[in-house]
C-alpha cells in the first residue's frame, strides 16, 4: 500500500506532465554543497561571469534556497522541452533555438503558478515559483532532484532526451521524498569543448563567458564587442547552440509539444535589411514576448552588422 507521502509525489509529477513538462523531481532544500560554492566562486573570481554582474550578487541566497522561502524542505525541480518542429534556413541570420518562440519566462511562469496551486491545493503549503525570478542554482537542484546532469557545455543534460530544456524551480514548505540525485557524466566526451567556436569552455567544465558567444551577443547588449567576435560570429544574431547541436546526447532530439515555442514569423523572417531599417518602437512591439527583447534594437542591429560578409 502506497504512503500518503508517495501519493502527494505521484499527483505532482502526473500534474507537471499534464501541464507540459517533461521532468519532475524531488530534493530536499539545504544548503547547496562545499564543493558546488567553491567551483562558483572560483569561477567568479577568474572573473568568467563577463558582463553578467549579476551573477555575483545575492550569494546567501544563492547557496541556501531556503533563505527564498520560509519553512522550505523541498525543491521541486522542472525541465520543458524547446526543440524546434521546423527551422530557420540555413543561410538565414541565426537565432538560438531557446528564443524561436514565445518568451520562456512568461510560459513557464504560467505553468509553474498553475502548478504550485495544485500543489499548495493538495498539501496545504507553501510555495514559491521561481523561473530566472530567484538566485537559484537551477542546475545544481535539477541534478539533485534527479532529471539530469551538467554537462561540459554547462547545460543539464536529460538522459535520453538531450538538453534543449528549459528549467524551473518550485519551492516548497511540502516534504517530499527526494529522488535520487543524477550521477552520470560527461565521461571523456569533449565535442563540446571542441566544437565551441570561440574557445569559451573547458575539459574540466568550466565556461568563460567573457568569451561566450551567446552571452556576448545577448547580455552585453550595450557595448561594443571585441574585435575576434566578428571572426567567428559567423551568421549568429541571437544566441550560438553549437555546443549543444554537436552534443552526442542531442542526436535524438524531439519537438516540443509545447505550441509556444514554436517558431514565430518574425524569426523564421528575419534579415539583415529587416532589422537595419527596424525603428526602436516597431523592435519592441515586434520583440514584446520574446527573449529577444534581451538583446534590445541597438544590440540586434549591432551584431547583424557583424555578420556582413566583407565587401570585395
Amino acid at each position: 500500500m502506497s504512503s500518503p507521502t508517495n501519493d502527494i509525489s505521484s499527483s505532482i509529477k502526473s500534474q507537471a506532465l499534464s501541464l507540459g513538462f517533461d521532468a519532475c523531481g524531488f530534493a530536499a532544500a539545504t544548503v547547496v554543497d562545499e564543493e558546488a560554492v567553491l567551483h562558483y566562486d572560483r569561477w567568479l573570481e577568474l572573473g568568467h561571469n563577463g558582463c553578467m554582474q549579476w551573477a555575483a550578487g545575492h550569494q546567501d541566497l544563492r547557496h541556501d534556497p531556503t533563505l527564498l522561502l520560509e519553512g522550505a524542505q523541498t525543491v521541486i525541480s522542472l525541465a520543458m522541452n524547446y526543440y524546434p518542429i521546423r527551422f530557420q534556413d540555413p543561410e538565414a541570420l541565426r537565432v538560438a533555438y531557446y528564443a524561436y518562440g514565445r518568451d520562456y519566462h512568461e510560459v513557464l511562469r504560467e505553468k509553474l503558478t498553475e502548478l504550485a496551486h495544485f500543489i499548495e491545493e493538495i498539501t496545504g503549503c507553501t510555495t514559491r515559483p521561481c523561473v530566472d525570478s530567484a538566485p537559484i542554482r537551477e542546475r545544481y537542484w535539477a541534478q539533485r532532484a534527479g532529471i539530469g546532469f551538467i554537462g561540459r557545455n554547462n547545460c543539464l543534460i536529460l538522459p535520453g532526451k538531450g538538453s534543449f530544456y528549459f528549467l524551473g524551480e518550485i519551492l516548497t514548505t511540502a516534504q517530499l521524498t527526494p529522488d535520487e540525485p543524477c550521477t552520470l557524466t560527461c565521461g571523456d566526451c569533449n565535442k563540446c569543448v571542441e566544437n565551441c567556436p570561440s574557445g569559451a569552455l573547458a575539459t574540466e567544465g568550466a565556461a568563460d563567458c567573457t568569451r561566450c558567444l551567446s552571452c556576448l551577443l545577448i547580455e552585453n547588449h550595450d557595448q561594443e564587442l571585441p574585435e575576434w567576435v566578428g571572426q567567428v560570429v559567423g551568421n549568429r544574431v541571437v544566441g550560438c547552440d553549437e555546443c549543444q547541436l554537436c552534443c552526442p546526447h542531442n542526436v535524438h532530439a524531439t519537438a516540443t509539444s509545447v505550441e509556444d515555442f514554436s517558431p514565430t514569423d518574425a524569426v523564421m523572417t528575419l534579415t539583415r535589411e529587416r532589422i537595419n531599417g527596424m525603428t526602436a518602437g516597431e523592435f519592441k512591439r515586434t520583440f514584446a514576448h520574446s527573449a529577444i527583447a534581451r538583446v534590445r534594437s541597438k544590440g540586434l542591429r549591432r551584431n547583424a552588422d557583424l555578420t556582413k560578409p566583407e565587401e570585395d
